[in-house]
């Protein structure tokens, strides 16, 4: 292990104080929130010369940089959609620093090459992804990301020619897009990146050939502050989405014909729940926890006077819907049962029609795509052990083949998976999975890595992780538990870690820890924790409420500044969630847990490495360089506080393979020098 890192870069402390509530808030590091400024620039760059001077001094990088390339650098495919009897997807082949967009015909076994993001010129943090197909299947939306940028620019090509069009929307979001049925044009919601009207959200007509100035406005949404519009659409008709993020979020729903030529029609107004709608060949399905914890599939029929009839289909169970879809005439839908996948089929009347095998132990299925006319759907499995692997399922004879393999040079048969129980702090029953080689399962104070999620109702399941699958080479012990804040027992499950209720989760995660140690399954000093954007907060509470409880902690991507976290980027959307600081009972609860807030003077800190960049528009990387700031002034220990930051690093996993090898070595270097492991 290196010895005592020097004393890290100087940050100046300018308090701000803020009084919230009638109680004050002092803020020493707002200056750092200015990431143009001439100041941050060079802070950031003596940052991440300190950094590079620990990390790259690392034994044995080389060793572990050989194995990652061996894991990482194999061919992937990913961002799958069907049209007729053509599959399109990225596909990246070895050595190749970005994946390229290919089409398939369903009865072929050769892969068209379409877009190449080598061919523009740009340099290797130009990334690519299929967006959309039009119906008759000749023209390709894609969408074009330089870097971990969040936003990207959106080009049409002509698929037989493989000829790209002058139609082009800028850089920015793109919230709905929907080909016309004769392909001769399209409708779009899209917020420039730079939007001079940040307020105007309209759905805009665009005949192709011409220029985006004489696009046809047909719907604009009420002029709020804080507004997003969005569209789905079939072969007939659209329905546009107007959310209003206000004390609540509300959504009002309209339906509009391609053929009509009059204004769209009100379908639902203040809609306060869950209402996942689809438009299938003139029926009108949702999914909506309306009236349904766990949710229900709904088709809605438009009666006499446009009264509303809501007909159940799928109605709700005792486990929770993942996910649906509807080929042909059935709806497919996934349920997650005690963690487990199971794929149920219905008609479009709700009457059940059997379901698919089942998942096996430790296995996540994900229903991935599906064309709504054609005689199959997609899906893919993985493991804790075992890469993603796509299948193609037909929905007549139910046979399931092989259609691709993620080949990553692991040996999965040497691993196992267990799960346990604990009781978290208020005695709550909480689920974990352990897993690693059988001899690091049956033993004791093996060295263990952590993670988890608890938010948005995204249940953890079992995925396979080349971080995870190094470290358990190396004797490593994993550990992921489900704590509340997912959905792994459904809406309660949700709701018992939202918003005011976020501790519930947090704690857990730190009871988990604890049990990890008081059942010898691990020891004082050989604990590790990791986190990305929503988990990269829980990192962050857990490293400022029990810092005694961890030996090393990885923070990717986080948010940790939680009064303030809404003013920035799109952040607000997440009130529902996690509450504002402008609301009284909120700034209660979040100023009890708000990472940046409890980083005490004189604690003696995990060595932690915080990994953000310019580039993320998600969670502003404003939080990383304050909390790496405020930690490095409060530590006492003689571990390191690193920032990794990049000005390509983003949200999105789109840098090229070559910084994904190395930022990966930099992350497996510094737990391995951390928790001892061999190399």
């Amino acid at each position: 292990m290196l010895p005592p890192v020097a004393s890290p870069p100087f940050s100046a402390q300018e308090p701000v104080t803020d009084v919230l509530h009638e109680v004050p808030v002092t803020d020493p590091y707002r200056w750092l929130e200015d990431q143009d400024s001439p100041r941050t620039r060079d802070w950031i760059d003596s940052q991440v010369r300190f950094a590079r001077a620990y990390l790259d001094k690392l034994p044995g990088r080389g060793v572990i940089r050989k194995r990652v390339q061996e894991l990482i650098d194999v061919e992937t495919y990913d961002s799958l959609l069907i049209a007729g009897e053509r599959y399109f997807f990225r596909k990246r082949l070895v050595k190749q620093e970005q994946a390229c967009i290919y089409m398939r015909d369903v009865n072929s076994l050769e892969d068209q090459l379409l877009v190449d993001p080598r061919a523009r010129g740009d340099g290797k943090h130009t990334a690519v992804r299929p967006v959309q197909v039009s119906l008759d299947g000749q023209l390709l939306l894609y969408e074009v990301k330089e870097g971990g940028q969040k936003a990207g620019t959106f080009e049409l090509l002509e698929i037989q020619t493989k000829t790209p069009l002058t139609d082009s929307l800028p850089c920015g979001y793109l919230r709905g897009f929907a080909f016309a049925p004769d392909s001769k044009s399209f409708y779009y919601v899209h917020e420039a990146l730079h939007d001079t009207r940040p307020s105007h959200r309209a759905v805009y007509r665009h005949v192709l050939g011409m220029p985006l100035t004489e696009d046809q406005e047909i719907f604009l949404a009420p002029n709020y502050a804080k507004v997003r519009l969005g569209l789905t659409s079939d072969r007939e008709r659209m329905a546009f989405f107007v959310h209003r993020f206000l004390e609540t979020t509300l959504t009002d729903i309209f339906l509009h014909s391609f053929a009509s030529s009059t204004s769209p029609q009100p379908l639902l107004k203040d809609v306060d729940f869950l209402f996942g709608l689809r438009l299938v060949d003139g029926k009108i399905f949702a999914v909506t926890d309306r009236a349904a914890a766990n949710r229900r599939i709904v088709e809605i029929l438009i009666r006499k006077n446009a009264v509303l009839e809501w007909r159940d289909v799928v109605p709700e169970t005792d486990a929770p819907i993942h996910n649906w879809l509807a080929v042909r005439n059935r709806i497919f839908v996934s349920y997650l049962k005690t963690g487990a996948y199971e794929i149920h089929m219905f008609d479009f009347r709700g009457n059940p029609l059997g379901k698919l095998p089942p998942a096996r132990e430790a296995e996540t299925l994900r229903m991935i795509g599906a064309s709504p006319h054609g005689d199959h759907l997609f899906i893919e499995s993985e493991s804790f052990v075992q890469p993603v692997t796509m299948f193609r399922q037909s929905t007549r004879d139910h046979k399931r083949t092989l259609w691709a393999k993620k080949a990553v040079p692991f040996a999965s048969e040497s691993y196992a998976c267990n799960q346990e129980w604990f009781a978290s702090r208020d005695g709550t029953q909480v689920p974990i999975y352990l897993v690693g080689r059988p001899d690091v399962l049956s033993g004791s104070n093996s060295p263990t890595i952590m993670t988890s999620y608890g938010g948005y109702g995204i249940p953890m399941t079992p995925q396979f992780s080349i971080l995870v699958a190094y470290l358990m080479e190396r004797g490593c012990l994993f550990a992921l538990p489900n704590i509340r804040g997912g959905s792994e027992f459904g809406l309660t499950w949700h709701d018992a870690a939202k918003r005011r209720n976020r501790q519930n989760a947090y704690d857990d995660f730190l009871q988990a820890g604890q049990w990890l140690l008081d059942t010898g399954r691990t020891a004082q000093g050989r604990l590790a924790v990791f986190g990305g954007s929503n988990s990269g907060l829980l990192v962050g509470v857990a490293i400022t409420q029990r810092p005694d409880l961890f030996r090393c902690a990885l923070c990717l991507a986080p948010i940790l500044d939680m009064l303030r976290y809404h003013l920035f980027d799109s952040a607000y959307v997440w009130k529902d969630e996690l509450g504002t600081s402008e609301d009284k009972d909120d700034f209660a609860a979040l100023v009890k847990y708000s990472p940046y807030h409890h980083v005490r003077h004189g604690t003696a800190y995990p060595a932690i490495l915080i990994v953000s960049g310019d580039a993320d528009q998600t969670c502003n990387p404003l939080h990383a360089r304050k909390m790496t700031a405020r930690l490095q002034a409060a530590n006492c220990s003689n571990r390191p506080i690193l920032l990794d930051y990049s000005p390509h690093r983003g949200h999105s996993p789109v840098l090229p393979l070559s910084e994904r090898i190395d930022a990966l070595t930099d992350r497996l270097a510094f737990l391995c020098d951390q928790l001892g492991l061999p190399l």
